[in-house]
């Protein structure tokens, strides 16, 4: 069954495009940056991780690699495809329901900024309903600047361009957003709609689900460990 896009989102460029605009190839030729190192010295050696929005497994093949046991999740089977040694799971994060738990739930690529606040209440209730006694939730949430000082770009030591160049409002807190990602041989751009949040209102969010801030596992706070609220 082919998913329809997301209101408010879009994508254009080489290849398939998913519901929330991001490209396939374009998350193919992303590097790995520091995220394995963050999440694996947050938790324990030989976790079984829940990866919700696990994309093409720019994270999860490290963190096989580290000796990780991962479930990846993703509503994209394009993306699930180029998923290698994990047990892939297609179908809406918010709506995930295993019956099971993991000792650690991981929503990154900044999620929890959904623009509709039900489906953000759908992505905590999910990482909540999944997480183990005695585990943890990892997020990644976007820094201080996002929204601000647009339009910027930033050359990327692989040999790309990554341009922030609008922050648009739409009304009730959310931004409109629209990135551009240019290589030499090709050029993909996103819109998807992104909800700041600040300290308070993240942490309302979190309580809301279940769960509170535990720790912050970067100094920007861009990454932080939640647990549940027993």
């Amino acid at each position: 069954m082919e998913l329809k896009t997301r209101q408010g989102y879009r994508g254009t460029g080489p290849g398939p495009i998913t519901p929330d605009g991001c490209a396939v190839e374009l998350y193919s030729r992303m590097p790995v940056r520091d995220e394995p190192d963050i999440i694996a010295a947050a938790v324990p050696a030989g976790a079984h991780i829940l990866e919700l929005g696990c994309g093409v497994g720019r994270v999860t093949h490290p963190l096989l690699e580290r000796g990780f046991t991962v479930t990846a999740v993703d509503e994209s089977p394009e993306m699930l495809e180029r998923v290698r040694g994990a047990r892939t799971i297609c179908g809406p994060i918010e709506h995930l329901d295993l019956g099971e738990t993991f000792d650690v739930v991981m929503l990154a690529s900044f999620l929890v900024h959904a623009g509709d606040i039900e489906v953000r209440r759908g992505l905590l209730r999910a990482c909540a309903r999944h997480v183990a006694e005695g585990g943890c939730v990892l997020i990644q949430r976007e820094g201080q600047d996002y929204h601000t000082n647009l339009p910027r770009e930033r050359v990327d030591p692989a040999g790309f361009t990554v341009r922030m160049l609008s922050a648009e409002p739409v009304g009730d807190g959310v931004n409109s957003v629209r990135a551009e990602y240019e290589f030499p041989d090709a050029t993909w751009t996103q819109t998807f709609l992104s909800r700041p949040l600040s300290p308070g209102q993240f942490e309302e969010a979190l309580a809301e689900a279940g769960l509170r801030v535990d720790s912050s596992l970067t100094e920007d706070g861009i990454w932080v460990r939640a647990v549940p609220v027993r």
